[in-house]
């Protein structure tokens, strides 16, 4: 006797909630049925997991502005798999980002000095509150994994002399390696292992008002090559190196990425703000041997309102899984009232977090990101994998394979009506029901 556990959002009055099978709404005998066949013999990636990341401003907030109560409830309900959502890998950056109080590295020195042994290297920084919440996240879920990627070299390193703009010195690649080497080494002092890095955020992209590094294909392949790889290897790092970490819009990046440096490369992480998911599926074609990852996408005012923000996380994050990403990771885990904060000179904020933090009342509310993820977090377990789903553009759907061999299926109606659903596993009917317009369900078959 198979056992359904169904949660369903429709609307924000309906945000992620738990039915019973009795509860959902009937076919409609004058629509046709979209069937959903699930395969269990035919197998893709392995999920590492769904998260997002602790910026600066995310910690502050959290470990800061919200009292210990407020904190402990919110951390439960991001990372217990049981009482929360499970949220299982956690993309951090290294030093400031946009979403930072100042613009900080792990080695800043007065203007015209270098440091190439690091003897000033310090994760200080990070100790006040990024480290206790990594901590706090391990310990409520052990089996969360950590990425870390840097938005630019400290100042020094680089040809603007400043975080802001410029490129990597040609003799500083030896140093920024030892970087990656020591902020690993550091992190692991505090028992965090880190379990992959990227060489840069956005390499195509110099921002002008926070840190950023342009970093070329050919750069990027000779730093993974020649410094990065070395300098793991030498000191018994087992960390993954990912490249490229930018949108879909530009395959070309890791594609020369991977050609150049095949051999030093785990594979290549995506974003969302230009392009579509099929460019992930584009360079797996190339390079089936190297790993997918989905490692930044944020909500924003740009997606405003209900029903399109909400559904952006579902559509495009059903797409990402189904274009073999092994990870779904959003932005800022929380912003306040205003979407920040940022670094100074930013200007206004657009961004969403995963929960709001209003600086000025302390009241923590959940987010439309929230929500969505959770409908694949909780129930996509670390080392799930992916099986064959029908997929249309009406119905949206990806379907996994637990460690426990439950069989977790999320859906998304595109439509703006209903539409009949028909569930089969294995060709055994599980489930028929009407999947309202614009809604979202999760469905876990378990024996």
């Amino acid at each position: 006797m198979l056992k359904l556990s169904v949660y369903q959002s429709n609307g924000e009055n309906e945000l992620f909630v738990r039915k019973v099978p009795e509860q959902l709404t009937p076919v409609s005998g004058e629509q046709a049925i979209n069937t959903i066949l699930i395969d269990k013999s035919h197998t893709y990636q392995m999920m590492d997991g769904f998260g997002a990341s602790f910026t600066d401003s995310a910690a502050y907030l959290i470990h800061q502005v919200l009292d210990a109560e407020q904190r402990g409830e919110l951390m439960r309900k991001l990372f217990d798999p049981e009482s929360g959502i499970g949220l299982s890998l956690l993309r951090n950056p290294m030093g400031a980002s946009d979403y930072a109080r100042e613009i900080y590295s792990y080695n800043d020195l007065p203007e015209n000095e270098t440091d190439l042994e690091l003897k000033w290297f310090s994760i200080a920084h990070d100790e006040e509150d990024i480290i206790p919440l990594l901590q706090e996240a391990v310990r409520l879920n052990p089996e969360i994994k950590l990425m870390a990627s840097p938005w630019s070299a400290p100042g020094w390193m680089k040809t603007s002399g400043h975080m802001i703009g410029g490129e990597l010195k040609e003799e500083c690649y030896q140093v920024y390696a030892d970087y990656f080497v020591r902020y690993v080494q550091a992190y692991a002092g505090h028992g965090l292992p880190i379990y992959a890095v990227t060489p840069q955020n956005e390499a195509l992209f110099v921002p002008p008002h926070y840190p950023g590094m342009l970093m070329l294909p050919e750069a990027q392949s000779k730093l993974i090559r020649d410094y990065l790889k070395p300098a793991f290897v030498k000191n018994n790092i087992d960390t993954k190196i990912l490249c490229y970490d930018h949108n879909w819009d530009r395959p070309d990046y890791p594609l020369t990425v991977l050609e150049q440096a095949h051999k030093d490369v785990d594979g290549v992480a995506w974003h969302w703000y230009g392009g579509s998911p099929s460019a992930q599926n584009e360079v797996y074609q190339a390079f089936p041997e190297k790993e997918v990852h989905f490692t930044e996408g944020s909500g924003g005012e740009w997606i405003p309102a209900f029903e399109p923000a909400f559904s952006n996380v579902m559509r495009t994050g059903i797409e990402i899984l189904r274009n073999h990403s092994k990870s779904f990771v959003l932005w800022n885990m929380a912003l306040d009232e205003h979407n920040g904060p940022t670094v100074p000179g930013f200007g206004r904020s657009t961004c969403r977090g995963i929960v709001q933090v209003n600086q000025q009342t302390r009241e923590l509310t959940y987010t439309l990101d929230y929500y969505a993820l959770a409908h694949f977090s909780k129930f996509v377990r670390p080392q799930a994998v992916r099986i064959a789903s029908s997929s249309y553009d009406s119905i949206r759907s990806v379907a996994f394979k637990n460690p426990d061999e439950s069989v977790a299926v999320i859906l998304f109606n595109d439509r703006d009506q209903a539409e009949n659903v028909e569930l089969k596993l294995q060709g055994e009917d599980i489930l028929s029901f009407q999947l309202p317009p614009k809604s979202a369900m999760t469905i876990v078959i378990h024996k």
